[in-house]
């Protein structure tokens, strides 16, 4: 029997399509194979196969997202309708559409007449440019304002990043002296400590180290700083693009304990890049909240904990060590610092001195190492333990394997044994409850287990692991799941054209993970596992078979549904599009 495929009953069963030539599956621009690259590239002068090896990661035909154009957008001074004389806002050289009667000729059919920010808010800061605009505008275009509701002025889309703090960060002016000197006495005790190794003869207490602080003189215990309590929660893994915040709210209402924002690189957060900022947004559902920080010197990682943690709301900061990807681990961050621990050293010492002093904690999320036979993290867990992290995420594949092959969750428990006192947890290949117990039973020693995949497949696996019992949600149950998620991203982006468009975006990325559920009903030898590929089935009902298609015409049907038709030469293929399933 094979090990990688999901048997599905036989009353499901479909027999497959013959398989297009390429010359079809060029043309049919809809389709998306997960198994095999684009095979419409134009040739390349590099070979496609590098010492046996395929090359991983690509998706070179992806196109960049449908983009609203300022002259198609209102200018936010006439946001309420009553603006009608054609005057331009304060604005000397503002840069959006000033004529109201055109943008409501022009305006694309509302979606629905139901809004849902101003049932939830009892006004809609979106006004007459919202989709959903016939719910709250009255005959003259005037916004309404429900009974007892005081009108906000500021916009639903909450800013951590104000124009104040932009403008510093831009001009290079923010004060970075706290982080400086934490870095500076960091690294010349790494330059103390290397001297002394080199001149044996030379006692190590006649050198000098610089400035002392209390903390240098009274050592703080490791468990004193501890201030999170980490035993015994499910972590929702940070994911790049599809762990945005109205994600992170479905696996809330689902059970997650701990949320991490999806991964934040350093240098766009400390120049004050509005799209770097936005992912340090938290919900008021989060309750136990960190963001994900990546790059590849300790001063900029340690000056991005310190602005991050002054000036948005987060409990803990989250060092990575784990990804995978070619762009950051050739600049040293993400799994290179693996091979590169005295600057590793520094960055966890001192961004876990400088979060201290904030009552903050920092955490590590680590893979087992860079290539496959060579596993170091055992090695680093009692170092981070020294150097003040509170948590440490063990992904149990190394950076070479990606997602292919199987977690180690043997060796996860080998890495959780080299602690003391801080708690470690694993991570991967969890899809259910089943999983998650056998995961424990492997390894004893970790206090938790982080989730990645598992919740992109099925979000309500954390309800499953808690309750200990398999759910099977009808496809109708689904589809509620995703109206939430819409409402949710309407509300976090925006009601507008561009809102709308970010949501469907961000919508069918998440549905490029779950069309890979299989139900549980359908299932020959339930449970699934995370990447066995099923045989081509029928669903249930017919939503369940539209839910379950791998083609992406069928994926943006779905959001159809929800968010009304695409606009006029809309073309989506997936960012993760992967080799493993």
């Amino acid at each position: 029997m094979d090990e990688t495929v999901c048997y599905i009953k036989p009353e499901y069963l479909i027999t497959r399509p013959p398989k297009q030539s390429v010359e079809n599956e060029a043309n049919d621009q809809s389709h998306v194979d997960f198994e095999i690259e684009a095979q419409n590239e134009p040739p390349s002068k590099k070979p496609r196969f590098e010492k046996g090896k395929k090359k991983r990661g690509q998706n070179k035909n992806r196109q960049l997202p449908f983009k609203v154009h300022d002259d198609a957008r209102l200018c936010k001074s006439l946001l309420d309708g009553a603006n009608s004389t054609g005057e331009k806002c304060a604005k000397a050289h503002c840069r959006f559409s000033h004529d109201l009667k055109t943008f409501v000729q022009l305006k694309p059919k509302d979606i629905s007449d139901t809004c849902y920010i101003y049932s939830v808010k009892g006004y809609c800061n979106f006004g007459v440019t919202c989709r959903f605009a016939s719910a709250h505008l009255d005959e003259n275009l005037n916004n309404k304002v429900a009974e007892g509701v005081a009108r906000e002025d500021t916009n639903l889309v909450s800013r951590c990043l104000g124009f104040e703090l932009q403008s510093v960060l831009r001009k290079k002016s923010y004060n970075f002296e706290k982080s400086t000197s934490i870095v500076e006495k960091h690294e010349a005790s790494q330059k103390v400590a290397k001297s002394n190794i080199a001149n044996t003869d030379e006692p190590a207490a006649s050198k000098e180290i610089g400035f002392c602080s209390d903390e240098d003189l009274i050592k703080v215990r490791k468990e004193e700083r501890r201030r999170i309590d980490f035993m015994d929660k499910l972590y929702l893994s940070p994911l790049t693009t599809v762990g945005n915040l109205p994600f992170r709210r479905i696996c809330k209402e689902y059970g997650a304990d701990i949320t991490c924002g999806e991964m934040a690189c350093a240098v766009p957060i400390v120049n004050g890049t509005q799209q770097e900022w936005a992912l340090t947004k938290r919900h008021s559902s989060e309750d136990l909240f960190g963001v994900q920080l990546c790059g590849r010197s300790p001063k900029l990682v340690t000056y991005a904990a310190q602005v991050i943690t002054e000036n948005a709301d987060v409990d803990f900061i989250d060092i990575n060590l784990g990804c995978p990807i070619d762009l950051i681990f050739k600049e040293g961050g993400g799994s290179a610092l693996l091979r590169r621990q005295p600057v590793l050293e520094v960055m966890v010492q001192s961004c876990s001195q400088m979060l201290s002093s904030y009552n903050k904690e920092l955490t590590v999320k680590t893979r087992v190492g860079i290539y496959n036979n060579k596993n170091v993290a055992h090695e680093l867990i009692p170092k981070f333990e020294e150097w003040g992290a509170s948590l440490v995420t063990v992904h149990g594949r190394s950076k070479e394997q990606r997602y292919t092959k199987q977690a180690d969750w043997d060796y996860i428990q080998k890495c959780a044994q080299q602690a003391v006192t801080m708690p470690v947890y694993g991570n991967g290949d969890i899809l259910s409850h089943e999983d998650y117990n056998n995961a424990r039973l492997r390894a004893p020693d970790i206090k938790g287990v982080m989730i990645g995949r598992g919740a992109l497949i099925k979000p309500w696996v954390f309800q499953e692991i808690k309750e200990q019992k398999t759910l099977d949600p009808s496809s109708s149950e689904r589809l509620e799941m995703l109206k939430r998620y819409v409402n949710y991203g309407l509300e976090h982006w925006g009601s507008d054209t561009k809102g709308v468009e970010n949501t469907r975006r961000f919508l069918l990325e998440w549905q490029s993970f779950l069309y890979r559920y299989v139900p549980y009903g359908l299932q020959e030898r339930p449970p699934q596992k995370i990447n066995q590929r099923p045989e081509a089935f029928y669903g249930r009902d017919e939503l369940e078979t539209l839910m379950a298609s791998p083609n992406c015409a069928d994926w943006v049907k779905l959001s159809e549904m929800l968010l009304g038709p695409v606009p006029e030469g809309f073309h989506f293929v997936p960012k993760h599009k992967a080799n493993a399933y």
